[in-house]
């Protein structure tokens, strides 16, 4: 409904332009963009080279490296909150991402946890589709929190022998920003225009549903009073329906 108030609202700037019709996916995925891009903040990283894990022999097709590691560390930003990763696939299948957070005081060594687990990148490794893809990987889409951020350990898997290179390109990781003046313009998404809750005006407007059925059986009851008391008498080509007419009728039998 929010993205619906924003294409009347461009509409009106562009003079009229038709915007496509948006799903619950896009609409999910528009906020989480928006939020993102309104708060984040580049985190500095410095990324290793990709060490392939090698199966066979080298010198054979058959030992051609399937699995590329990449280690990123963040030498000067500290402990962070991870809130997004952006990349340029390039012939990816699937990537998995283990992190090394700060632990508790009770334990003495940081431990790796897997974050995310064979994210497809490319729906069939044999075909170009996704191959050459941006992609952004936002924080609810992780499988632990990713707070106090120390490592990053992507490990990148193409089983299809089609391609003889794969890895990814421009990787950024990006952490919360301040709070800055677009919270207003958060907030307006966030509360729609008056115009855009039909249903809620609709229920306001309607009239207390007892009140309504007590006036409605008030007024079938007086029309059953007023349908019982009621005669019907012939005077020439009329008819008269009211208790006169009766008295009518016994005058003219009984006058000479």
């Amino acid at each position: 409904m929010l993205i619906g108030q924003l294409a009347v609202r461009l509409q009106g700037l562009l003079g009229g332009v038709v915007f496509p019709a948006w799903d619950s996916r896009t609409t999910e995925d528009f906020y989480a963009a928006a939020a993102s891009a309104m708060s984040r903040v580049q985190v500095p990283c410095h990324i290793k080279g990709a060490v392939a894990l090698q199966v066979g022999d080298v010198r054979t097709v058959q030992g051609r490296p399937g699995v590329l590691v990449i280690d990123v560390t963040f030498p000067t930003a500290g402990p962070f909150e991870l809130q997004e990763i952006t990349f340029k696939n390039y012939y990816t299948a699937f990537l998995s991402i283990r992190v090394r957070q700060v632990g508790s005081p009770n334990q003495s060594s940081n431990k790796w946890i897997t974050c995310l687990r064979d994210y497809c990148l490319m729906p069939n490794p044999h075909n170009e589709e996704g191959a050459q893809d941006y992609v952004s990987l936002y924080k609810h889409q992780m499988l632990c929190d990713m707070d106090k951020v120390l490592e990053l350990r992507l490990i990148l898997r193409q089983p299809s022998p089609l391609w003889l290179n794969f890895t990814l390109e421009e990787l950024q990781f990006f952490q919360h920003g301040p709070q800055s003046p677009s919270s207003a313009f958060t907030k307006w998404l966030s509360h729609p225009a008056p115009y855009e809750q039909p249903a809620l005006l609709l229920q306001q407007a309607l009239p207390d549903p007892d009140k309504v059925s007590s006036e409605v059986q008030q007024m079938w009851m007086l029309t059953e009073m007023i349908r019982a008391n009621r005669t019907t008498a012939r005077i020439g080509r009329f008819d008269v329906s009211c208790p006169a007419a009766s008295a009518l009728s016994s005058l003219a039998l009984i006058w000479p």
